[in-house]
Order: C-alpha cells, then structure tokens, then sequence
C-alpha cells in the first residue's frame, strides 16, 4: 500500500515537472494595465517592461528588488531611460530581495497608489511562482496581467524552480502558525 502511494506521488510528481517545464508561460497581449512591474535577476525583464511603458501599455512602472548600490541615475543611463520618463514613470524598489519580497514590495506599492491592474514581466519559469506570490499579497480585486519573458532555461533551473513553485504552493496552502 505504502508503495503504491509512494510511486503514484513520484508519478504526480513527474508528470507535473514535464508539465512546467513543457507548458512554460508566455507574454501577454497587447491589453494596457494601470501598472507595469518588473521583478529583477533575469536578462531581458527590465529591458521588457521599460519596452512596455514606451508603447504605453501602462502610466507608471515599479522595478522590485533593485540593488540598494544602484542609483537612480545609474539605472536611466544603463537603459537609457530619459530623465522625464524617470521622474514621471519609473519607481526603483529596493527592499525585495527574493520573490516573496517583490510581492510584499509591490503590494504595498500598489496599495500605497491604489492601482487596480498591473502587468508582472518576470522570466518564463520564474511566472507561476512569483505570479502566486503576488496574488496573494496583493489587496482584493487587483488584476495580474502575466507577462513573461522567454528564455531557455537549463534543466536544472526548472528543475529547481519546479520545487520552489511547490514549496511555495504548500507554504501558502497550510501557513505556519495556523
């Protein structure tokens, strides 16, 4: 009986993973939102959201988990972002050091503006996870526009972000303390 059990989990288990890594998220269509937020760590996001907010596809854009070193400054002369475009449009976040702080970080900037739609540009197989983060530390009735970015990951990034999804999935199923 134990088993059965056990090999109907590691099944589940690997029938999921193909899933993940076949099925990886795509960007989104051309729908505008009131916000666009770009997580860092990966090539092509901030690139993706600064293309976003040229096009007009949202007024204002939060880049979350910013190197407290980075200034301002700094940041518009490596993307070339004009000096209107920074000081009307672009918020630099910088408290978030993984993704369970990028959600808290952009919450509570979406809150603090009462935004009510965003665009999340993060990575292919890095989008369930932090889309799920986000979701669940934003207000209610917010709007999460998924937006990723296509890359080819190694296996054993998806591998490892396959058990990162999971932990999180459970940790948000069953809190701690409760």
């Amino acid at each position: 009986m134990i088993a059965r059990l056990a090999g109907a989990v590691a099944l589940l288990y690997a029938l999921g993973f193909l899933w993940f890594a076949a099925a990886l998220p795509l960007p989104a269509g051309g729908q505008p939102t009131d916000v666009i937020v770009v997580l860092t760590g990966g090539a092509g996001r901030i690139d993706r959201g600064l293309a976003l907010l040229a096009k007009g596809k949202a007024r204002a854009l939060l880049v979350t988990g910013v190197d407290p070193e980075v200034k301002p400054r700094e940041f518009a002369a490596e993307y070339r972002v004009p000096g209107k475009t920074m000081d009307c449009c672009v918020t630099l976040g910088f408290a978030a050091v993984d993704t369970r702080g990028n959600a808290a970080e952009t919450a509570s900037w979406i809150a603090a503006n009462r935004y009510r739609s965003l665009r999340l540009v993060t990575t292919d197989w890095h989008m369930r996870r932090a889309a799920g983060e986000l979701a669940s530390a934003l207000p209610p009735g917010v709007t999460i526009v998924r937006d990723a970015v296509p890359s080819r990951p190694r296996l054993g990034i998806l591998f490892l972000e396959y058990n990162k999804l999971l932990a999180s999935t459970l940790a948000r199923l069953w809190p701690q303390g409760k």
